[in-house]
Formats: structure tokens, sequence, C-alpha cells
């Protein structure tokens, strides 16, 4: 089947989600892992039944919430895609504009998070999750906040779904508008946060920011989603569309940014940084349409759970 005629049938939507700060709460400039952890830990506290240490072994694993959401574990027959330790979750946290910021109390903390699949169908739970954290405690400081109202997103209009943590959740969309059909020979994508790409476990240089790397790791991503967490494989021939990426112009102008986050599991600050700014692709791009439309929710590249790769797509008539 030709790429550009597969249907990606993914249920998927962004939400926002607004709290009020009730003790002093710092951010850093970048805070999409600080929310993932916070997130993470209030999840398995309220989740685990058996309170090990880590979910290997454990015998509620297949069933368990928490792993399904936040620790989905690969297959362990081989793959055809690739061999892998994890496979993509089925959630990115869009976190606040760039900027390390402290909120005072009775200030409102918004960011975005996107679901796709099956998570969708946590989403209570997942709204229950992030209420907890707050209350327990995030950023520097342990600052506190209540989770007051939480929004379904498309575009540019907001419809509110729940007011106050633990209320019933009001009936919305579960899928995104369509992808335009396209038949132009150019796009643009715009990097708000920083996009990391690696190659062979390290991190690619700017010389390896190539179209094939950029989109193979968006349909692989993409693929695996749509396969673990929704309707199953896809049918993609991934050399050809391997082939045709190679094909593609390539326009950069790209900066690196650089940060850094805390590792509690690894118990030390692990310094990251990725480029950011506008990436023109031109050619035979149409293949991979469905693929940038639906990475403008799923984001690419290494660490895009937590918000790293996030861009809008421009399309060039």
């Amino acid at each position: 089947m030709h790429s550009a005629t597969v249907v990606i049938s993914l249920p998927l939507a962004r939400y926002r989600l607004d709290f009020t700060v009730t003790t002093p709460l710092t951010l850093p400039a970048f805070a999409g892992s600080t929310l993932r952890g916070a997130f993470g830990r209030a999840l398995r506290a309220d989740i685990c039944m058996t309170h090990a240490k880590i979910c290997d072994g454990c015998a509620l694993l297949a069933s368990c919430p928490y792993a399904v959401v936040f620790e989905p574990r690969p297959p362990s027959a081989a793959h055809p895609l690739q061999d892998f330790n994890q496979i993509p979750r089925a959630y990115v946290i869009e976190p606040p504009q760039w900027g390390e910021k402290t909120y005072a109390p009775g200030e409102t903390l918004s960011f975005h998070i996107v679901l796709a699949g099956h998570a969708i169908e946590q989403l209570p739970l997942i709204l229950w999750a992030f209420h907890k954290g707050f209350q327990r405690g995030v950023g520097r400081g342990d600052g506190t906040a209540t989770l007051t109202q939480a929004w379904h997103v498309i575009g540019k209009d907001a419809t509110p779904i729940l007011d106050g943590p633990g209320g019933n959740i009001a009936r919305h969309a579960t899928t995104v508008p369509p992808a335009p059909d396209f038949a132009g020979h150019a796009v643009t994508l715009h990097f708000d946060s920083p996009l990391r790409l690696q190659t062979n476990g390290r991190r690619a240089t700017a010389e390896e920011f190539t179209p094939r790397k950029l989109l193979m790791r968006l349909v692989g991503r993409i693929a695996l989603i749509h396969e673990f967490h929704g309707a199953g494989s896809l049918p993609l021939d991934f050399k050809a569309l391997a082939a045709q990426a190679e094909t593609l112009g390539s326009d950069k102008q790209l900066k690196w940014r650089d940060w850094s986050r805390y590792s509690s599991r690894q118990q030390q600050k692990i310094d990251l940084g990725g480029v950011i700014g506008s990436w023109r692709l031109t050619g035979e791009i149409a293949p991979f349409i469905p693929f940038l439309y639906l990475g403008q929710w799923l984001h690419v590249g290494k660490e895009a759970t937590f918000g790293l790769g996030g861009y809008r797509l421009e399309l060039h008539l």
C-alpha cells in the first residue's frame, strides 16, 4: 500500500489543565520532566497494590493502569521494526512557555497534555494523579496547587470538561480533525521546544540532522503508538519511505538550546539540549503528510514524552 493512502486511525486529544497555586511554586526553564515526575510518582502511589520498588515481575503488571500508562512494556517476541527495551508512551506533557518562573499563591498555572489511543480511557485517573501530584508538591521547594479545571483543546478552541478534581468529565471528541489534502512540494516545521535526535545511541550532530533521520524517527514513533496503544500495526513500507526521505531537500534555520534536568532514578543532573527554529523540507513530501500532521500532537525525537520535539506544521501551497 502506498504510504500516503495509509489510514492512521488513532484516538487523540489535547487537554489543558488549570491549577490554582496554594503555596509558592517554582518551575525550571523547561518543566516537562518536573511535571512528568510529579505525575508518575502520584500515579504509582495511588495505583500500586503491591508497593514493590520496581514493576518487573509483578503479577498485576499486565492489567495495572500505572504500567499501561507510565511504563508500558515492549513485546517479548522479536519486532520487525526494531529491537527496543521500551515502547513510546501514549501521552505527551506540554509544559508552560520556556523560562523559569515562580507562581505565587492564587495565580493560575496551566499546561497541556496529549493522550493517544487507550490512554484516553484513563483520563479520569490521569487528571486525578496530576491533582494529587500537585497536592504533594512540585518543583523546587515542593510548591503546591489544586486542579481547578480541565479543557479539551482543538486548535484555538477550548471546551471545559472538568470543574475541580474528582468530578465527572464531560463527553468530548477523542479524534483530531483529518489531515489536509496536500499536493504541494514544501513544508516547514517550526520547533517551539528542543528537538533531539540520536545516532547509534548518541546525540546526533548538526550535520546528522537529515530529512531521513527526522522523518523516519517520526514515522516509527507514530507507527509504534498506533500498534501498541491504538488499532494495531500500520501497513507501511519503511524501506520505501526511507528512500523517499533521502530525496527531499532541506533548509535548516535551527539553533541549539541547552538545558538540564535532575534524574531521580539516576540521582544526578543530566545535561540535555536540542535545536529550535525552522526546518523546511522540499520535494515529494506527500507520503509523510499524515505523520507530519499528527506529529503536531505526538512530537518527535528523544524525550518527546515530556514535551521535547514539539512543532507547528506550515504547508506551502
